[in-house]
């Protein structure tokens, strides 16, 4: 039998960004906090001597354990899912921190086009554009609603970079300059300029000098080492939770941080959750943590199966299209095409979020009226450091073992490098999770299933970006330039991108969302869902500066629903079923 614990006022599930900005934001108003992870407690004095690429890019040391508990994936409905046994297509973080202690550091804002995608793309090209497979839709939010809260998550990771002279609708300078350019990054510049478009340094969280945040928290200067991507940071340079938002919350003495806590329920008494059961990893005990507010801060892919595993909100249904939970699973389109240069560089040296950027080909920027896809990615080149082990391209046609292999990785090492997008992906109707009702976990439960597959609108998007990158990379006079194809479907096993979004999304209509504008659901006035998993699509970005921008705003609403109670938002629908 569980054991019952002492009531707080509000407990989070999970301690990365959405959790640790959640904890802070609350502990120095005054709430007592819980703050349950079931990963471990680290700090900047862990990642020292952290340059083990075996450890951490190829065994995954900061992964969630998947003989524990994984999901099990399909393309298409019908088929029967089996179990992810190994890390590849995307990686789901744990421990203190989360994905924000492993993060690039990529750190921006999505575009108004975003928030209200389905409005626009109706006025500009008719409702007709895409399918009525895809389950567009626009987020309940505005662009200019949101960004006072993009601007407080930059004050206080520090962010580094300058303004996209695309996006002149931005209001504060970054809190701290750009970082360094390279020959590399400027020759991109320099061809991207005499192709007319319109290049810039891509904002960072890898901080390009020494800064100090609104909550008095330190920052570094970067070291520009190259392991960011998989690592954490031992310079205290990249902002993540582990330096910012859980230090500030524990320093006001009303945070209580839970390690090596699984979350396997939510506790409810009808449409009222009144707490949260987990199990302590280390001893296998279980207890009840009784709390008048809710806050799944977990993970994409956690928060939904949370939902789902605890009978909380209606779960979707791709046959009908109604239900929320597990609706508009997205992933992200990574284009890319890699160049091979005459010339040397140093590719070893470099950061996370070290690059330049450009917009001209993304969100609504181009006229998409004789396209059959919409939206478009950000493009970019970046010097992220290229490490020993799993990184030494050639161009095709290389063996890929024996002396010649050794010879013409040798010689691509320092000549080599990729322009890559971060791709939209747009909702439909047959991407979505669910539980699994074959596999369980490591307790019992069922396992979170995955339902995906990449559509026309993936494909063609794809074709026309990659094309663009390859563009870029002539201009600069790369020898040899080699675009990457998407592959037919959507395969789990190889390494595309980390950006999984949906499954409890926000919205005005709780008919087609499970979240209002403060991440609060519909169903449950006292439990706040906040993540990636609040994305109504997935935008051609990075998603974590939007995760911390509606984290700090559903810590502002969470406050006003301690004041007040009851919905924060007045719900945009007439359907008696809702």
């Amino acid at each position: 039998m569980a054991k019952k614990l002492d009531k707080v006022e509000a407990v989070t599930v999970g301690v990365g960004w959405a959790g640790g900005i959640i904890a802070a934001e609350l502990a120095k108003a005054g709430v007592k906090v819980v703050g349950l992870e079931r990963g471990n407690d680290r700090s900047t004095e862990d990642f020292q001597m952290v340059h083990d690429e075996y450890r951490y890019a190829i065994r995954y040391e900061l992964m969630q354990d998947l003989s524990k508990e994984t999901i099990t994936f399909r393309n298409k409905p019908g088929e029967k899912a089996l179990p992810m046994r190994q890390f590849g297509a995307f990686l789901i973080g744990t421990g203190v921190g989360g994905a924000g202690a492993h993060w690039n550091g990529d750190t921006w804002f999505f575009s108004p086009y975003d928030f209200e995608i389905k409005t626009m793309t109706d006025k500009k090209y008719g409702k007709n554009k895409l399918p009525k497979e895809y389950t567009l839709q626009d987020w309940g939010i505005t662009y200019k609603e949101l960004a006072p809260y993009y601007h407080q998550f930059e004050r206080m990771a520090g962010t580094s970079g300058e303004l996209n002279p695309l996006r002149p609708e931005r209001t504060e300078k970054y809190p701290t300059p750009p970082m360094k350019d390279t020959p590399i990054l400027k020759s991109y510049m320099d061809a991207a300029n005499r192709l007319g478009l319109h290049p810039f340094r891509q904002p960072s969280a890898n901080i390009s000098e020494v800064y100090k945040n609104p909550d008095g928290e330190t920052l570094n200067q970067c070291q520009y080492c190259g392991f960011c991507e998989k690592f954490g940071c031992e310079y205290g340079a990249k902002s993540s939770p582990n330096v910012t938002v859980v230090p500030t919350a524990l320093k006001t003495g009303n945070f209580d941080l839970r390690t090596h806590a699984n979350v396997t329920g939510i506790i409810h008494d009808g449409n009222k959750a009144t707490g949260v059961r987990y199990v302590d990893t280390q001893t296998g005990e279980e207890f009840d943590q009784p709390a008048d507010i809710v806050v799944l801060t977990s993970y994409t892919l956690n928060n939904t199966r949370l939902l789902l595993q605890s009978e909380l909100g209606r779960p979707y249904d791709p046959k009908t299209g109604t239900g929320v939970i597990g609706k508009n699973y997205c992933y992200q389109i990574t284009a890319v095409a890699t160049g091979f240069f005459k010339d040397r560089f140093n590719a070893a040296m470099g950061a996370g979020a070290l690059g330049t950027t450009l917009d001209d080909y993304n969100n609504d920027n181009f006229d998409h009226s004789d396209l059959d896809f919409i939206h478009g990615g950000s493009i970019t080149m970046k010097q992220l450091g290229k490490r020993p082990i799993n990184e030494n391209g050639a161009p095709s046609g290389t063996p890929r073992w024996g002396k010649e292999f050794k010879k013409e990785s040798i010689k691509w090492f320092n000549r080599s490098i990729p322009v890559t997008s971060q791709g939209a992906s747009m909702p439909h109707k047959n991407n979505y999770l669910s539980l699994d009702p074959t596999y369980k976990d490591a307790y019992g439960n069922p396992l979170l299933r995955m339902t995906y597959d990449f559509t026309e609108q993936d494909h063609a998007l794809y074709d026309y970006i990659t094309a663009r990158c390859a563009d870029i990379l002539e201009e600069m006079g790369a020898e040899v330039v080699e675009p990457k194809e998407l592959t037919d479907h959507f395969d789990i096993v190889p390494a595309q991108n980390d950006h999984i979004t949906g499954g409890v999304i926000m919205g005005a209509d709780p008919e087609t969302s499970a979240l209002n504008n403060y991440l609060q659901m519909w169903d449950v006035d006292n439990v706040f869902v906040i993540g990636a998993s609040a994305f109504a699509h997935n935008g051609g970005y990075n998603p974590t500066g939007t995760v911390g921008a509606l984290a700090y705003r559903a810590a502002e609403g969470i406050l006003k629903y301690r004041k007040n109670k009851g919905q924060l938002v007045k719900r945009e629908t007439s359907n008696k079923l809702v």
